[in-house]
């Protein structure tokens, strides 16, 4: 069986004028089947998502082959049981975790047209061809769920899962639980009127027959997309800075937009495409000249507001009522617990070290403007111990717990259905 495997499903990850496809049932679970090309389809997945080549890893991909049909006679198990407790899933949901699935691939394989090659597919055809199995997986997820939620951990077990693997457990990182107040470094009115005319001169050249690939790649400053003419993907709702998301929404497949105005700067803006949630985008970035002028006054602001703060009850209240981070400003600026060595704003995290517990820190520059730390917490890093990490060893052996659980139980639950792997 190991050998047929190797040869129906190595196919489908080499190039495909080379493919002569192959079908038929791979499994049968009660009244489900579970299709060869199926099969092949989730592996070919799988295969992306962990990097594992056939040609050069012959053992691992026989090795994956088996785990996944496995996995796909156990969802067929979860499958039956869930509609007998009338288990459902919404399209959205369906739909939200398609595009999901979809990025995920895109990443892995390098780009669009690789993951293509791999899939042996156009995305539209996968789109098309795995929704109903995305609804599957989601079904038999959730009921999955619904039988692991029942299970819980004692103070006890906790204790002895320590005691138990206490040497083996993971190094966790010291966190610090902050929040922040962003006070952002304005242009002169005269700056960002000069920004906003360039930008409508680049808007007439599009509009004239310009290229806005070309255009993008000269002007704009958003490094991430210039290089590939401004092209931004498709993009999700809640995605995305809000001007630049309810600007692009509105806007009509193949028009350019007048300058929008965000924390980054102006932009004009094209939406190529739209599906549902999510648009295909693309857009110029130019940000207004900021003075040492401008600076200076920015950094003014922050220490008169961190003048008039003395608790957290007033870091709060200015949060509120001052902060440029619209995700944060409902939450009190709250940053939740965050890995200082990794966070995605450096200046930040080099900032913790150096902030008393419960104070308010001084102006803080980063590349989007002048921040105001409040340290509220930190959790010492290391190997995890009860004093310290109580809350991470209780979800690390409740983890384990569910795990050992489920394995028992559906084991048992083989048992109870007919499961015919063919040959």
């Amino acid at each position: 069986m190991k050998k047929l495997f190797f040869i129906l499903f190595t196919s489908s990850l080499v190039p495909q004028e080379n493919i002569q496809y192959i079908d038929g049932v791979a499994a049968i679970v009660e009244n489900h089947i579970i299709l060869k090309s199926d099969l092949a389809q989730m592996i070919n997945m799988a295969a992306i998502q962990r990097r594992i080549d056939p040609r050069t890893n012959p053992e691992i991909f026989i090795h994956l082959q088996n785990t996944i049909l496995q996995s796909m006679v156990d969802q067929k198990i979860l499958l039956e049981m869930a509609a007998l407790d009338s288990i459902e899933v919404g399209e959205k949901d369906v739909e939200a975790a398609l595009d999901q699935q979809i990025e995920m691939l895109i990443a892995q394989a390098g780009g669009e047209e690789a993951a293509e090659e791999t899939l042996g597919q156009s995305i539209k055809s996968f789109r098309r061809e795995f929704w109903f199995d995305m609804q599957d997986r989601l079904i038999s997820e959730k009921y999955q769920q619904q039988l692991m939620n029942t299970v819980s951990v004692s103070r006890g077990l906790v204790k002895d899962f320590y005691k138990t693997y206490r040497d083996s457990l993971p190094i966790l990182p010291l966190k610090a639980k902050i929040r922040h107040l962003l006070v952002p470094i304005n242009p002169s009115a005269s700056a960002k009127n000069e920004t906003m005319e360039t930008l409508l001169k680049i808007k007439s050249q599009i509009v004239g027959g310009g290229s806005f690939a070309d255009l993008a790649a000269d002007y704009s400053m958003d490094p991430g997309s210039s290089k590939k003419g401004g092209d931004l993907g498709w993009v999700k709702r809640g995605s995305v800075v809000k001007n630049f998301e309810t600007a692009a929404f509105t806007l009509e497949e193949g028009i350019i937009s007048n300058p929008v105005e965000t924390e980054f700067g102006y932009h004009i803006i094209e939406t190529l495409e739209k599906q549902g949630d999510k648009i295909k985008v693309r857009h110029i970035l130019i940000a207004p000249e900021i003075t040492a002028e401008d600076n200076k006054r920015a950094f003014n602001l922050a220490t008169s507001y961190k003048d008039s703060i003395s608790s957290l009850d007033d870091f709060k209240k200015f949060v509120e009522k001052r902060s440029a981070d619209e995700s944060t400003r409902e939450i009190g600026g709250d940053l939740g617990w965050l890995n200082p060595e990794n966070y995605p704003v450096p200046e930040i995290g080099q900032a913790v070290k150096y902030i008393d517990m419960n104070s308010c820190s001084p102006p803080i520059n980063s590349s989007i403007g002048f921040h105001l730390l409040w340290l509220e917490g930190i959790k010492k890093g290391g190997r995890p111990n009860p004093e310290d990490h109580w809350p991470e060893l209780e979800e690390m052996a409740l983890n384990k717990t569910k795990m050992d659980w489920y394995q028992s139980w559906i084991l048992k639950a083989r048992e109870k259905f007919h499961i015919e792997i063919k040959q």
